[in-house]
């Protein structure tokens, strides 16, 4: 893996390189591990999340290097320069018309794909539901046993390279219409309402105590989290902001679907 890292790296100091067969063959390997998941633009580690940037250069190297072709799948004709993924039986994925997974995604055995899109570089793990009209962006990283409720959607990221990817963990749900983009990360068995929209730069504000509690970038762990606004002077008054408040927490429980039906309830959380 060193050498082709050290190839990957090479051919983006220095373009002219991809006119190299060498390095042409060197990418496309890159993306056919990405493609069967033996490699990830992101990884956990006991430390976190590792960010593999040279993965992302391969990927980004990977559209000059293609041709535009036109193929047709069904009833349908596609003009582009990235194939579709295949052979979803052998890996035990269930795809619903007209669901589209472009080649270099990583998708999971037990993964059901509504009518969505799943960019190239994503990972979207075993069990995980990706509802109607639901889009995991390039190089996005989903965890087991997620959901993404109908119309979420997931951001991806290319470039800037420095640019972390989305990163959903194991157990989440995501209700309808959240857009969670620019590298958040939401934590395990998190629960999103209905429109909860977090960037990079949204307030993320913890209610559930005396006093707040601020975070940017990250839900933690079973945060049960709805829209919210807070108040922002400006020059020409004072104005709503958007934001997401945290409300309360996903009880810990072996049966995760009775813990996430508990939260909405409790919580009355629309999803």
């Amino acid at each position: 893996m060193q050498t082709i890292q050290s190839i990957i790296e090479r051919a983006w100091d220095d373009r002219s390189l991809l006119q190299n067969e060498d390095t042409q063959k060197t990418i496309r390997e890159v993306i056919e591990l990405l493609d069967n998941g033996s490699l990830r633009v992101a990884e956990p580690t006991e430390d976190g999340w590792q960010v593999n940037e040279w993965v992302k250069k391969a990927v980004v190297m990977y559209f000059p290097i293609q041709k535009m072709e036109t193929w047709e799948a069904g009833i349908f004709e596609y003009h582009d320069k990235m194939e579709l993924k295949r052979n979803y039986a052998e890996k035990g994925v269930r795809v619903v018309p007209p669901a589209t997974a472009r080649y270099g995604s990583y998708i999971s055995s037990g993964v059901i794909l509504m009518p969505s899109y799943v960019n190239i570089g994503a990972y979207v793990d075993a069990g995980t539901m990706v509802d109607t009209w639901a889009t995991v962006g390039s190089c996005a990283q989903i965890g087991k046993d997620v959901h993404l409720s109908g119309g979420v959607g997931i951001g991806g990221v290319l470039e800037p390279l420095q640019a972390a990817p989305v990163i959903i963990e194991d157990g989440a749900f995501l209700g309808s219409r959240s857009i969670v983009v620019e590298g958040v990360r939401v934590e395990k068995e998190a629960v999103l309402g209905a429109n909860v929209v977090l960037t990079a730069s949204t307030k993320i504000i913890d209610v559930t105590g005396d006093e707040p509690v601020e975070y940017k970038g990250i839900v933690p762990a079973r945060s049960v989290v709805i829209p919210g606004s807070y108040t922002k002077k400006f020059p020409a008054g004072e104005y709503q902001v958007p934001c997401a408040l945290i409300i309360g927490k996903r009880k810990p429980s072996t049966d995760l679907k009775t813990s996430l039906n508990d939260a909405l309830r409790e919580y009355n959380v629309a999803v």
